[in-house]
């Protein structure tokens, strides 16, 4: 509960507060503008299931940008919220995926430039919108949002941040295989694994992994990063696991041929984490050697 208090004190309480203050003071200015970094309120319960708790602490900025808009109006003072369409590459982004992060992230200036335009929009005339970074800059005349990319060269899709929605009009996490999973797919892949793995492989991962793989090939797996040259195959692994994750065949299968990233599966509950998530997210190094071999 500290946890959840944390993160309702800085998001929902704090935006409250630090808005009640600068209130007089805004009611003063020729062009009063409150901007939070907040989310479009997407009633959609995968945004809930496996985070309720920073939901609410997000959204619960955003209801602040619902009422203050409309109790401010008269006052002049415009009250917006900005969300990023893509991840950011922020230590957070860092610490889910690992500097391999960049690949699939955008600068922070993207939102930084679209706060900007924001707040030098009439106060009168722009208040009350859920916007996102891409769509303001497009409405501002820039179309090369390749500039913001961490990594221009990148070939990897973008990936969506959270609470949108992925469809024709947004970038996609990850493109999904339309065959399911069958057969002995994911012994072969542990096959694969087994064959891999090396000395250099270990040193840079450090990490007991443990699949609890559900649906048409359910079982449990294992992938030993820790000792040796590494180990992996059926089965719980001997010594404690580092990170426990748990998913559905089809998902474990896209996932380790190339088409599913960790922080992707995570971050749309296609993938369940308990233990160490940081170590978890070293999968992609994994995954980077077998793409090619899947």
């Amino acid at each position: 509960m500290k946890r959840y208090d944390l993160m309702h004190q800085i998001n929902t309480r704090g935006t409250f507060l630090a808005s009640k203050v600068c209130i007089p003071y805004l009611q003063k200015s020729r062009n009063p503008h409150i901007l939070n970094l907040s989310p479009p309120l997407n009633m959609v319960p995968i945004w809930f299931k496996n985070h309720v708790a920073y939901t609410m602490a997000k959204y619960g900025m955003s209801m602040c940008v619902l009422g203050m808009a409309e109790e401010f109006r008269d006052d002049g003072i415009a009250v917006n919220a900005l969300w990023p369409r893509t991840a950011i590459y922020t230590a957070a982004i860092e610490m889910l995926s690992g500097k391999d992060a960049g690949s699939v992230s955008r600068k922070p200036e993207i939102v930084a430039d679209a706060a900007y335009a924001i707040i030098c929009r009439d106060s009168r005339a722009y208040t009350g919108n859920f916007a996102v970074d891409e769509d303001i800059l497009k409405e501002e005349g820039i179309t090369d949002m390749n500039q913001y990319a961490v990594d221009p060269s990148s070939k990897e899709a973008l990936m969506l941040d959270f609470f949108l929605e992925t469809g024709p009009h947004t970038m996609k996490i990850a493109q999904q295989s339309s065959g399911s999973a069958a057969g002995d797919q994911i012994a072969s892949i542990f096959e694969k694994i087994q064959a891999n793995l090396s000395s250099e492989l270990v040193s840079k991962t450090n990490a007991v992994f443990h699949f609890a793989v559900k649906g048409s090939e359910s079982g449990d797996w294992y992938v030993d990063l820790k000792t040796g040259k590494g180990s992996a195959g059926r089965g719980k692994p001997s010594s404690a696991a580092d990170a426990v994750l748990t998913m559905e065949t089809k998902d474990f299968f896209d996932m380790f041929s190339g088409k599913l990233k960790p922080a992707g599966a995570f971050m749309t509950g296609k993938l369940k984490i308990s233990g160490n998530l940081q170590k978890a997210m070293k999968l992609e190094k994994l995954m980077g050697i077998l793409k090619s071999k899947l």
